[in-house]
């Protein structure tokens, strides 16, 4: 059995690794290079406005939910959380108002008011929610035993036109024009998914299954730090690995930026899974495989920038996430942008202080035109005042004045990601580029191990290929099962 195991990196997937080892009695030391825990799942303060770049809908927040179970092991519930009305709301050019409440009853009501010649696609609209309601589907496919996967298998069968239809397809049917327009952004404006994830997402709603937790991602993290420490678990901060040791095949310890090395049994990597492998382990253990994965991810439009604004204004009465569609594209960031994507965290009176709000808006753009212009400091920070400037003109459509009551101006980058938490392209490093749903709800649908390395896994994003907290922290749990599995036998 493995006594001693380290851990690259406090993510979601590194602190799950690091509980989960101590519960079965290992000795274990996360090595962190940032000064807080939690990786991606990071919020910061600036002036006293909170800007969090990490939780949209929390999964797990009920005690019905599986997903539950494992935050309350990793100590991560209970706590205190805001349900919110509804799933997202849509503003279109005109003014009207879209919100998809979870409440079926005001929901349906809602649309038939907005539209009321698409009574039929609205019934089959709450139909496919119902279809969802009452059911764990997510808990059982990630962490039930392999008896409820067979028995999710007839279940999800029996609903297959909803994973084959996408949003975008299911917006068709709408004949008012503002609904058709609306409907395929409402899972984080991407058309192409299938109707199935916004109608588990909802699903999941009814049950106060999704909240949002008071606070924010830093005070999440912190939680699921504290239960690591209560353990016995050690972490360092401002700790960068720059090595992994290898001796005959075996991965033995770790060496950091100055040389100071340490050794355990067992090494688990929750960093960037491309430097983890290239860099840290010189690219020795890869194949054919592995090599295609590691190559630069595709400089592809994605989630590139968000613009974070504290302003002195209460929010306490509008939606908690919202879309504002625009009259004709804006160029904003070297992208044509039809719409905004945005939460406001009015809900939440620890965000901002007292009368104030924060708003974040959510851009897309390319890596390589962050890239280029980081080549000169000043003409990078020029183009993120411009970006915050086009924001906020945009936003004074719906809150007109708006633009004299910003206090505060905050916007990161994939850059900054990549300064902060040492990935590649930002947040996408996960092994083909993009998150999977179907590979992500098996708690570890990407990548464990390498060819020809013993002693080595993955947890976090490269492992899980989800984008989704829960799925990167249950990642963690897996990998140390794997782990002491194979010490096991050896």
């Amino acid at each position: 059995m493995a006594e001693s195991i380290i851990i690259i990196g406090s993510g979601m997937g590194g602190l799950a690794a690091g509980i989960y080892g101590r519960m079965k009695g290992c000795q274990t030391k996360i090595y962190e290079m940032h000064s807080l825990p939690g990786g991606q799942c990071a919020s910061w303060k600036r002036a006293g406005y909170t800007f969090d770049a990490c939780i949209h809908h929390l999964f797990g927040c009920s005690p019905a939910s599986r997903i539950h179970d494992l935050w309350t092991e990793i100590g991560a519930m209970p706590r205190e959380l805001v349900k919110v009305a509804e799933c997202v709301s849509v503003l279109s050019p005109e003014g009207k108002l879209f919100r998809d409440y979870y409440d079926l009853d005001r929901l349906e009501a809602h649309m038939l008011e907005l539209a009321p010649g698409d009574a039929a696609v609205i019934k089959d609209y709450i139909r496919g929610i119902k279809a969802f309601h009452g059911r764990d589907v997510m808990g059982d496919l990630m962490m039930g035993g392999t008896g409820e996967k067979l028995k999710a298998i007839p279940y999800l069968a029996a609903r297959m036109r909803w994973a084959t239809s996408t949003m975008a397809k299911f917006g068709t049917r709408f004949k008012d024009p503002f609904l058709r327009r609306a409907f395929p952004l409402l899972v984080y404006s991407n058309p192409d998914l299938p109707v199935l994830i916004h109608l588990v997402r909802h699903a999941y709603g009814l049950v106060d299954a999704i909240q949002w937790p008071v606070g924010g991602a830093a005070r999440f993290a912190l939680s699921i730090e504290k239960k690591y420490r209560s353990l016995g678990g050690a972490i360092e901060y401002n700790a960068r690995v720059d090595k992994i040791l290898v001796e005959k095949g075996r991965a033995v310890g770790v060496r950091l930026a100055g040389g100071r090395e340490d050794r355990a049994d067992i090494v688990i990597s929750d960093a960037d899974g491309r430097k983890t492998i290239m860099d840290l382990l010189e690219g020795k253990f890869v194949d054919g495989r592995v090599r295609k994965m590691c190559r630069p991810p595709d400089d592809e439009t994605n989630w590139s920038a968000h613009v974070f604004l504290g302003v002195k204004r209460d929010l306490s009465a509008e939606p908690s996430s919202m879309i504002m569609l625009l009259e004709e594209p804006v160029e904003i960031a070297g992208q044509a942008c039809g719409s905004l994507e945005m939460q406001i965290y009015g809900f939440d009176r620890t965000m901002a202080p007292a009368g104030k709000g924060v708003i974040k808006v959510e851009l897309v753009s390319k890596h390589s035109y962050w890239k280029a212009l980081a080549a000169d400091r000043k003409r990078y920070e020029e183009e993120k005042a411009r970006t915050a400037e086009r924001v906020v003109d945009l936003l004074e459509r719906r809150w007109p004045g708006i633009k004299g009551q910003v206090e505060v101006v905050d916007v990161p980058t994939q850059l900054t990601w990549e300064r902060y938490m040492g990935g590649t392209h930002g947040f996408a490093n996960m092994p083909k580029k993009k998150a999977s749903f179907w590979s992500g709800i098996q708690g570890a649908g990407g990548e464990m191990t390498l060819p020809g390395l013993k002693n080595f896994y993955f947890a976090g994003v490269w492992a899980s290929m989800s984008g989704s907290l829960f799925g990167n922290a249950l990642s963690g749990k897996r990998a140390i099962q794997r782990a002491l599995a194979k010490a096991i036998l050896r």
